[in-house]
């Protein structure tokens, strides 16, 4: 299979980093060496770092071992029947700090093997295998076992290892025949196939081309000057494009794939973007699980005043600019910030870094520290009420944040937005205090925020509804920034089908990608007889484009799961099922999809089936609180109050973020004829989330059943104190005064 892996030859616009070279000798000699050119290789005794003399690693009761037959580079170690079973090293990954080895599986299949080689010195405790999970006991039934589909070359990383990588994955038969045009991240990753270029040089016409024959520009660094007095430099000339951030983001972001890529494309034409929210991120836009630079960058006052990366790194070398405080310096004079009244540590101490204090390091993959590209301010308040890190604590580690903040008081900073701080409100929002809205309302209005806060807030204002909600996502959703408008065609699912489909028209042939698909999936219920022939056919073809991108990436379960939802507001449930079906053999402990399936079998009275499912999903994960419940809720259907009650009591108890499962639980108690324990519960949760409308009205109604009036009116009065506008809490109030 290693064959098919080779550069297929068959774009000829696509010429090859060799051909760059007589041109552009001093940015081929950078590129040279660099993380790009090395990011995959042939294995050879030069590019295998690796200890392969009979070196063993033991991980799970597994003993692996790595050894050398001849020129060829082996791997002994439990294979996708667990057994120890020989595998060939077909590929070399990555450099440093950390280098791992693809092995060939059957089907075309490239896998990642999960033991690697810490690439550092062993001074800084590298130079030795060692497992990216140590923690946890990952077998081969596992989906992050080295086999599974997580840990897949041809889906998860090749295309950002790879020039013009063609995935080429066959559904029928669940193979890869992945072929790329040069085996590493060559010039024309990022400038675009290079024969219209390479035919302008020869014949003396690059003068005269726009672009000079690249589908793209990307040189934007721009020029930045300090005005008089001025301690910030400032662009000459506005960013006019974001195409040279875009095109890094093509794989230094949390993104999806969809379809084709396109250089020089707005990002969101040719990727889904995952947002800085909870879990990826911490509440307040700090990295929390791997973002890959771009979801950070693109918060940043410094994407905001026309930075791009080059204006710090240097594209080809992937070295930056300048050493240590010398690359802010070009932009940020050191006569004001690198020095000790400044940053108030010792000069060339860990504490007068400039990144630091406003780029903290998170490691990831055991060995690699990257930095938070948002460059914020260290805010210890946060962290004393909101648990988010900060850079000060994360120095000094024996302190913690009281200490952090007192210093910075000290020092004379003073932070008058604690209260106020964006971040305060989602954190609120997620925990179910609807107070929030109003805040997340002004944010998501602000044309000042970077647009991918603004797109955050929207998502969480569509969660809720109501009129905030659609005042907002209305005066947003035609907005130039893709960002927005994607985010708010995703947010528009708390209004009826008719209405979303009125304002959603405008956007069936938007320029980008990601907002067609977001209007393919809100419309997905549209009954095309009964619209006009001219909108039925402009929704068939956004429909087909949907079908058609989803099933490029056919591989990936969550592009099953997503599949299997579209097909089902499409009302063709057998098609449905068998997406879900494929999402569950491709990753046999996707919960979400033994979840949906179990409804989906229930919508037919196939109950039975259901609760097979979600049995088999309880099995994977005996304390998953959304197993459980839909356990809980389908034994509610059975009759069995005893065992659906147990059900939703032990999802209740498990819930440490949101109160979905804990008020449905309280409902249920009411509902099978417990209606002073369902008084109890809400009254437990409405401690926590004191402004909960939902948790108020049920113990307004709740206790008026149980003669309890003078509880009853308090709760209503809370009700109408948090929601002024709301004329049904009013009546509820007046009704209770009256009784």
């Amino acid at each position: 299979m290693i064959a098919v892996l080779l550069c297929s030859g068959a774009s000829h616009a696509f010429t090859g980093s060799d051909t760059c070279k007589s041109c552009h000798q001093q940015e081929y000699e950078n590129w040279r060496g660099s993380h790009h050119d090395l990011a995959m290789q042939l294995p050879s005794g030069d590019t295998v770092l690796g200890d392969f003399d009979n070196a063993e690693f033991t991980y799970n009761g597994v003993t692996t071992r790595f050894y050398r037959d001849g020129d060829t580079f082996m791997v002994r170690t439990d294979g996708e029947d667990g057994k120890l079973t020989d595998f060939p090293v077909t590929y070399v990954f990555g450099v440093y700090p950390l280098q791992q080895y693809l092995l060939p599986l059957s089907r075309g299949r490239l896998q990642a093997l999960s033991i690697a080689w810490d690439s550092r010195p062993k001074a800084e405790g590298g130079q030795r295998w060692y497992h990216l999970y140590p923690d946890e006991p990952i077998d081969f039934r596992d989906p992050l076992h080295w086999t599974g589909p997580y840990q897949n070359w041809n889906t998860r990383c090749a295309e950002c290892h790879s020039t013009d990588l063609q995935k080429n994955y066959q559904a029928t038969t669940r193979a890869f025949d992945t072929t790329f045009e040069e085996i590493n991240v060559g010039c024309e990753a990022c400038h675009g196939p290079g024969e219209q270029h390479l035919k302008l040089a020869t014949t003396d016409q690059l003068k005269d081309s726009a672009n000079a024959g690249f589908p793209t520009a990307l040189g934007q660094r721009g020029e930045w000057v300090f005005s008089e007095d001025a301690a910030i430099a400032k662009r000459r000339e506005p960013l006019q494009s974001r195409a040279q951030v875009d095109s890094c983001g093509r794989c230094h972001a949390r993104r999806g794939t969809l379809g084709d890529y396109h250089y020089g494309a707005d990002l969101l034409d040719t990727h889904r973007l995952s947002l800085p929210q909870w879990p990826l991120y911490y509440h307040d836009g700090q990295v929390l699980d791997e973002d890959y630079v771009y979801g950070s960058f693109v918060q940043s006052k410094m994407h905001r005043a026309g930075v791009v990366c080059s204006n710090c790194h240097e594209p080809h070398k992937l070295s930056l600019r300048a050493p240590g405080n010398e690359v802010c310096a070009q932009c940020h004079k050191p006569a004001r910030y690198d020095n000790q009244q400044h940053h108030h540590h010792a000069a060339g101490s860990s504490g007068a870094a400039c990144a630091n204090c406003h780029m903290a390091e998170t490691t990831y993959m055991g060995v690699d520290p990257r930095r938070d590209h948002s460059m914020r301010i260290p805010r210890p308040d946060l962290s004393v009420v909101m648990g988010t890190p900060n850079a000060c604590n994360q120095c000094h580690t024996d302190q913690d944040a009281p200490w952090a903040l007192q210093a910075l008081r000290q020092w004379g900073v003073q932070f008058r937005d604690t209260a106020s701080h964006p971040a305060r409100a989602l954190q609120r929002f997620d925990q179910g205090d609807m107070r929030t809205v109003p805040a997340l309302a002004q944010l998501a209005n602000d044309t000042s925020a970077a647009p991918i806060w603004r797109a955050t807030a929207i998502e969480a204002l569509g969660q809720v509804g109501g009129r905030d909600a659609l005042q907002t996502i209305t005066s947003v959703l035609y907005d130039d920034d893709a960002i927005l408008r994607t985010s708010t065609v995703r947010s528009l699912e708390f209004l009826p089908l008719h209405q979303r489909f009125q304002l959603l028209q405008p956007l069936f042939d938007d320029d980008v990608t990601s907002v067609r698909m977001e209007v393919a999936v809100s419309l997905a219920g549209v009954p095309l007889d009964q619209v006009s022939p001219e909108q039925a056919t402009a929704l068939n073809k956004l429909f087909a484009e949907y079908l058609q991108v989803q099933r490029l990436h056919a591989d990936m379960p969550g592009v099953q799961l997503q599949l299997g939802v579209f097909l089902v507001s499409r009302g063709d449930l057998p098609a449905a099922e068998a997406a879900y079906r494929e999402a569950l053999y491709l990753n046999p402990q996707l919960v979400p999809a033994y979840l949906n399936l179990a409804d989906l079998l229930r919508t037919q009275n196939r109950e039975d089936e259901a609760r097979k499912q979600l049995l088999l999903a309880l099995e994977i994960t005996p304390d998953n609180g959304d197993v459980l419940h839909s356990l809980g809720l389908l034994e509610t259907r059975s009759k069995d109050p005893e065992k659906a009650l147990g059900y939703l009591r032990r999802a209740a108890e498990l819930e440490s973020n949101g109160t979905r499962h804990r008020f449905v639980y309280a409902i249920a108690l009411h509902d099978l004829g417990q209606p002073q324990k369902a008084v109890q519960q809400l009254q437990g949760m409405l401690r926590e989330v004191p402004a909960n409308q939902d948790v108020l009205l049920a113990l307004a109604n709740y206790s008026a059943e149980l003669g309890q009036r003078e509880q009853a009116i308090s709760y209503a009065r809370q009700l109408t104190e948090l929601a002024p506008g709301n004329r049904n809490y009013q009546q509820l109030y007046q009704q209770m005064q009256a009784q």
